[in-house]
């Protein structure tokens, strides 16, 4: 390729946005060491030409037209950093259809139509990267496509948003409620004015998909991952856990045995020796066992102007770098599997299970017989006075049941007389060689 210069439409100029124009701006020896080539913003898209901005901009590079980004024949690579999905898919297609190659931040359109996405660019011979979509900084996903390519992935199971995580080692660490601590969170810019995408477990959920499409090679869709947030979560169900050895964390997990699938974010009481209990604060860490390979884990912050943007640009380098090779689209692996998804029989994980019983003899009887009749057997078993001493509680661990028998042991329990109330259940890991 003779030409030295490879031109940008960026496509967005909020805050992953502006960090882009940062970078690139302010690295430009280091990418034209890295690439052999100038890398030039030629175009950015804004909604809102007038307004003032953090970063200075040629006012003759912005538009609010998409398509005179998009169609631009003098551009290269579209950078997408506005959100959204539906449009945003339209332009991205189009972009793609152009034979311009694509780098977005954007997981919500990645989960939903990632495998649509990516079949067109391994038809028009265009990158397409997304790596800022997942885990900010940390370039999980470039280790799934490029460092686990001669391995087979079992399982991956990873705190994937930093505002959960922050709230649930907030409550940990200083016994502070749900509420209180999602407050603090709000005015920290941590959580949104609506938090629900984040608390109940829907931006996981997303970023989920998108992992176990690319480590499992199958079209995994948003409503294929099981979703539960942590807004029920109790200063309770915390210290109890941490008084059996256990951290809650929101977890997301992606499980393959045989070629049957499950993919799940839920509360998880998470072992004290596993290194995800460890991880504190914004930050997020993905757990990769592969066959060959075993247990790697992949950990940095997950958010912010400039660990995404990093992660954005690191994309636009490996772009520059094929262009040059002249091998772009060549790296692009569609699902090519089919889809197998387990059922609640064949879902296998520990539990964690505390309610309220009359403190009367034979109740852990009835209990324990409740459990057996469903193979559910117990690792921990803990008893403490409640309230008035008149009634018990009971925590249980159990060794690994199936979902479809843990809802039954749930639903025969909430019919036993002397069971008045349950608090909790959650899905534990660690503890033991997995």
């Amino acid at each position: 390729m003779s030409r030295r210069k490879v031109n940008v439409g960026l496509m967005g100029l909020g805050t992953v946005g502006t960090g882009v124009v940062r970078i690139i701006q302010g690295h430009q020896e280091d990418l034209i060491k890295q690439t052999g080539m100038e890398i030039e913003i030629k175009r950015i898209l804004v909604k809102d030409i007038n307004k003032q901005r953090k970063i200075t901009v040629d006012p003759a590079m912005v538009t609010s037209d998409p398509y005179e980004v998009i169609r631009d024949p003098e551009i290269d690579v579209i950078v997408e950093v506005i959100g959204g999905i539906e449009t945003t898919r339209e332009y991205i297609l189009e972009a793609l259809e152009q034979g311009k190659h694509v780098v977005t931040a954007n997981k919500d359109l990645m989960a939903l139509h990632g495998a649509e996405i990516l079949k067109k660019a391994e038809e028009k011979g265009c990158d397409i990267f997304y790596e800022a979509s997942v885990a900010g900084g940390i370039p999980i996903l470039r280790a799934l496509v490029e460092g686990f390519s001669s391995d087979r992935i079992t399982r991956m199971m990873g705190i994937v948003n930093g505002t959960t995580n922050y709230i649930l080692s907030k409550m940990s660490e200083e016994g502070a409620s749900y509420e209180e601590v999602l407050k603090e969170a709000q005015e920290l810019g941590y959580a949104e004015a609506d938090p629900t995408a984040d608390v109940e477990g829907h931006d996981a959920a997303r970023k989920m998909a998108i992992l176990s499409t690319l480590g499992f090679h199958v079209d995994m869709n948003l409503d294929d991952v099981s979703c539960k947030g942590i807004s029920e979560v109790t200063q309770e169900d915390i210290q109890l856990g941490k008084k059996l050895g256990y951290e809650m964390k929101l977890l997301g997990i992606a499980r393959r045995d045989d070629d049957m699938i499950e993919v799940s974010v839920e509360p998880t009481m998470v072992h004290h020796t596993h290194p995800l209990a460890s991880i504190k604060g914004v930050f997020n860490a993905v757990y990769v066992y592969g066959e060959a390979v075993g247990e790697t884990m992949f950990y940095g912050p997950g958010a912010g102007e400039l660990p995404t943007a990093t992660a954005v640009v690191s994309d636009l380098v490996t772009v520059v770098k094929n262009m040059k090779l002249g091998v772009n689209g060549r790296g692009i692996v569609a699902p090519y599997k089919e889809k197998q998804l387990k059922n609640d029989d064949q879902i296998m994980s520990k539990y964690f299970m505390r309610f309220i019983v009359r403190d009367e003899r034979g109740v852990l009887a009835k209990i324990t017989q409740i459990l057996a009749d469903q193979d559910v057997s117990l690792e921990q078993v803990l008893q403490q006075p409640y309230n008035s001493g008149k009634k018990a509680e009971i925590i249980l661990v159990t060794h690994e049941a199936s979902r479809k028998n843990m809802d039954t042991v749930v639903k025969q329990f909430a019919e036993l007389d002397v069971i008045t109330e349950i608090k909790s259940i959650y899905r534990v890991e660690g503890g033991e060689k997995l």
